[in-house]
């Protein structure tokens, strides 16, 4: 099997053991929240970021924590907290200062036992492989948390789709919402 075939096929097992519904569920209680924000450190950083980018598409208000322009967290707003395996320590204090804030918590990890979600009021478990290789991961020929990134990606990209079929977003309304200047 050639390495294409290879990241393919561990996408997919890790993505075919997702619930849908679950997904569907995180885009509603987005769509509800007065403002989303994000945070993550390192690659789940990214994917936090890409997935901010999105919602900012899609026409949700989106900060990324850390920014220079991020307005304060307040009651009522949602943090989607990416951490693959759910105890890096900038992250799960981002969520513990977010939730004693009174925001709503959600946390993107392999690992539904971990801090971050112990914390979280909504956990999306990603079934992947992350860096520790922990007992029960999904096998991955991959190094570190690949597998857990490219999984994540694809599963916030399904949220963004549910986003964009219940508010009706198309790619000319999320097109205007893109960057003018890059």
């Amino acid at each position: 099997m050639n390495a294409l075939e290879t990241i393919l096929a561990e996408v997919r097992q890790v993505l075919e053991r997702m619930d849908d519904g679950q997904l569907e569920r995180l885009a509603a209680g987005l769509l509800a929240a007065p403002r989303v924000f994000v945070t993550g450190e390192g690659r789940s950083g990214f994917m936090a970021k890409a997935f901010a980018m999105r919602l900012a598409h899609l026409g949700l208000p989106v900060a990324v924590l850390g920014e220079t322009t991020t307005p304060p967290v307040t009651r009522g707003d949602t943090l989607v907290a990416v951490s693959g395996s759910g105890t890096t320590h900038g992250t799960v204090h981002a969520a513990r200062t977010a939730a004693d804030q009174g925001a709503r918590v959600v946390a993107v990890t392999t690992d539904e036992q971990s801090p971050l979600a112990r914390l979280a009021d909504h956990t999306l478990v990603v079934p992947a492989a992350s860096k520790w290789r922990r007992q029960g991961e999904a096998a991955t020929a991959q190094p570190l948390g690949s597998l857990f990134d490219q999984a994540c990606h694809l599963a916030l990209d399904a949220v963004c789709l549910h986003l964009a079929r219940r508010t009706g977003t198309g790619n000319r309304q999320a097109r205007a919402q893109h960057a003018s200047i890059e």
